[in-house]
């Protein structure tokens, strides 16, 4: 057992630098933000489900893309049942309509599509350095 403790602690140890080499540190001083009471934040939006104009479900956000520090993508998925035969498109978060509602308290997501134009819009595939 003190074995195995011993080379997980190792490979960690081994494993930082090399994590580091990838990433380059900030080279400015942090800044700090305050949040807008109408921001919306990336919990509230893992798992909602997406409408068309008519209130029907035509997705779910399963998760955010980001890339030089702005959203450039929802990963929606589409179509399936129980996580079966469901498939992943990115959307432009420009696509969405977010928007609080105040009196069922929860997040809203509307975009102008319906599930069918989704379903045949590219596929989104986590593979590569997307891998789950």
């Amino acid at each position: 057992m003190r074995r195995l403790v011993l080379a997980s602690l190792a490979a960690a140890v081994l494993a930082g630098p090399a994590l580091a080499a990838n990433t380059t540190p900030p080279t400015v001083a942090p800044k700090f933000e305050s949040v807008p009471q109408d921001a919306v934040l990336s919990y509230n939006l893992i798992g909602l489900n997406i409408t068309d104009a008519e209130n029907n479900t035509v997705g779910e956000i399963k998760d955010i893309a980001i890339h030089n520090e702005k959203v450039v993508g929802y990963i929606v998925s589409v179509g399936g049942f129980l996580g079966m035969g469901e498939r992943y498109v990115a959307v432009s978060p420009a696509s969405v309509a977010l928007g609080y509602d105040a009196d069922a308290k929860k997040w809203k997501a509307i975009i102008g599509a319906t599930k069918e134009q989704l379903k045949s819009a590219p596929e989104f595939k986590y593979d590569g350095k997307f891998k789950r």
